[in-house]
């Protein structure tokens, strides 16, 4: 699929854009992997990093300056490209409450002019990731990301005889990434504490890897027609049973949920029921517009779910122990269990 093929990553030294450029180096020979983000250091961090990982390939790699507020810009970086990851975000909840233009300038602004640079250059395909604090949004975070998952599913209908196709990836943090609760958890830990803060004992998240992230926008770009919402079907975890998987003897005092934040992450509204279907490992919310139609655009092998279900982390019917949660930790290298609990 991507054999001899140009890719273009925007936000690519990120958590998620290294583990993609890996997966691709590893799995496929691209002709290039165009790497689009606005911090040099982290460029040429990620430039010796896989100079050391893949020094074969290395001359694959492309580490283009730019911001995707900047529309020549991107114009001129997606010349030649076949496929395009959308990444770039601002995701920091309190920084998009305290800088609400800004977030607006990157998260739809942003989208608006990476949609209107695929079409206009010919891309094939655009996979835009996403969030669950798209759904139902309560922050200024949330409301962007729906805003820009409408403009790259409504897309499909601009790109007319162009044939760009726009398709969305959601999912919530990924295990072990910055700013998740587990590094944070292992932060007061290290410091010898023994006192773990919970915002809200009933609080749950879904429990995603990196690479299952990764896998589904594989998927995305393999299948989609146009107008798909992948979403995967994973396990949840509560956060008190975190917290007891990390330290043996934690005490737990809890602080109070966040300005901005859920008791539990939501994926599928029961809304969007009534266009969601279920395949083996994930689902896809198709859109209801008079472009989409199901001979074309459907994937064959889901079956419409039943209406009214939600899907989210709190009614989920797959869950984490607590000692699967170690196991998990301990094979994603995110924590040392033994170090702390002697």
């Amino acid at each position: 699929m991507l054999n001899n093929k140009t890719i273009l990553i925007t936000g690519g030294t990120g958590s998620f854009g290294k583990k993609f450029t890996e997966r691709i180096l590893s799995e496929y020979n691209p002709k290039k992997i165009i790497i689009y983000s606005r911090d040099e250091f982290k460029q040429d961090l990620m430039k010796k990093e896989f100079m050391l990982k893949f020094p074969e390939k290395i001359d694959k790699l492309r580490f283009f300056i730019g911001d995707i507020r900047d529309k020549d810009r991107l114009y001129r970086a997606f010349d030649g490209v076949d496929y395009v990851i959308h990444a770039a975000a601002m995701k920091q909840v309190p920084a998009c409450e305290y800088n609400p233009f800004e977030a607006i300038k990157t998260n739809i602004n942003g989208a608006q002019y990476i949609v209107d640079a695929c079409i206009d250059k010919g891309v094939k395909k655009c996979v835009a990731l996403s969030t669950d604090k798209a759904v139902n949004p309560i922050n200024l975070y949330g409301g962007t990301k729906l805003v820009s998952d409408k403009l790259f599913i409504s897309a499909n209908a601009y790109s007319g005889g162009k044939g760009t196709i726009f398709s969305v990836v959601r999912y919530g943090n990924v295990a072990g990434s910055r700013g998740s609760v587990i590094p944070f958890f292992k932060s007061i830990i290290e410091a010898g504490k023994k006192e773990l803060p919970i915002t809200d004992f009933n609080m749950t998240r879904f429990w995603i890897t990196l690479d299952e992230g990764v896998d589904l926008v594989f998927k995305a770009l393999e299948e989609s027609k146009g107008g798909e919402t992948y979403i995967s079907k994973i396990p949840s975890f509560k956060i008190t049973d975190l917290a007891k998987a990390m330290l043996d003897d934690v005490e737990m005092k809890e602080v109070g949920i966040r300005e901005g934040e859920k008791l539990h992450e939501v994926m599928v509204t029961k809304d969007d029921s009534r266009t969601t279907y279920e395949y083996e490992k994930h689902y896809i919310v198709y859109p209801h517009f008079d472009w989409w139609h199901f001979d074309s655009h459907f994937t064959p092998g889901g079956e419409l779910i039943k209406f009214g279900f939600e899907y989210d982390s709190g009614a989920n019917t797959e869950w984490l122990t607590v000692e699967q949660l170690r196991e998990e930790m301990k094979k994603l290298g995110l924590y040392d269990y033994i170090k702390y609990n002697k």
